[in-house]
């Protein structure tokens, strides 16, 4: 059964459970060779929240999001989006889930270089049944001055904003972030951060990011630590701190 597209907004409620996953874990085989990417995750995460993603580079972040957002499916397991069972559906319901409720950020931007700034984000918004205009979601970023610029002629933080704006058009009920600021200086990154924390703000997307940076992580309100395929250790933030405020 596919995700209801028309459930997104309606279904969910702040403090409502958006995503749970139970006892994920993934596993690679190479010939004989096996590798334990995942090992019984269990996670929810919730409506409205920001959450990070911290551990070093092959503790399991960048599959679990891939399994969140329906890239990737576990080898037992599963995940339940608004009570929906994604890790039973088809391709074509994946794809139609994906398309529908999850917008995803990586750490290379993945623009097309003959289009403008402006025709990226539209390649999203052609395809959605709900999105913002790609000048809006720009403007959201900061770069609605840039609409008809092509990526060679955008800064590496501006390209990155301009993926963010690509994923955020089809106004997504989940943000996922695989290491936005990977590839980024520090005062570039934090305009990045400033990107996601104000989508985050006004859209109220569900936030998910994954870094091995941990001066990111006080920016959410909960922290989640990998390890070795798992989830070890949970902390909620008190507070939040400001995008801005932060520098590595």
């Amino acid at each position: 059964m596919e995700p209801n597209r028309h459930a997104g907004r309606d279904a969910i409620l702040p403090g409502r459970d958006t995503l749970r996953a139970h006892a994920v874990s993934k596993v690679y085989r190479t010939g004989e060779v096996e590798v334990h990417a995942l090992r019984g995750v269990d996670l929810t995460l919730y409506a409205g929240e920001l959450v990070v993603l911290l551990g070093a580079s092959g503790s399991g972040k960048s599959t679990l999001l891939n399994i969140l957002g329906g890239l990737d499916t576990p080898t037992s397991g599963k995940v339940e989006f608004l009570g929906r069972d994604i890790t039973a559906l088809d391709d074509a319901g994946l794809t139609q889930y994906r398309r529908e409720h999850v917008g995803f950020v990586f750490q290379f931007y993945n623009l097309i270089p003959s289009l403008t700034a402006l025709e990226n984000v539209a390649l999203v918004t052609e395809i959605a049944s709900d999105p913002m205009s790609p000048e809006e979601a720009l403007r959201l970023v900061g770069l609605g001055e840039r609409l008809q610029h092509f990526p060679a002629q955008l800064s590496g933080g501006e390209q990155q904003r301009v993926a963010i704006a690509r994923a955020i058009a089809k106004r997504p009920s989940l943000l996922l972030c695989d290491e936005p600021t990977g590839a980024l200086d520090s005062p570039t990154g934090v305009l990045v951060l400033e990107a996601i924390e104000r989508i985050h703000a006004e859209l109220g997307t569900t936030t998910a990011l994954i870094t091995h940076n941990s001066v990111i992580s006080s920016m959410a309100d909960r922290v989640l630590s990998m390890r070795d395929g798992q989830i070890h250790e949970e902390i909620r933030n008190p507070e939040r701190r400001r995008a801005r405020e932060l520098s590595w």
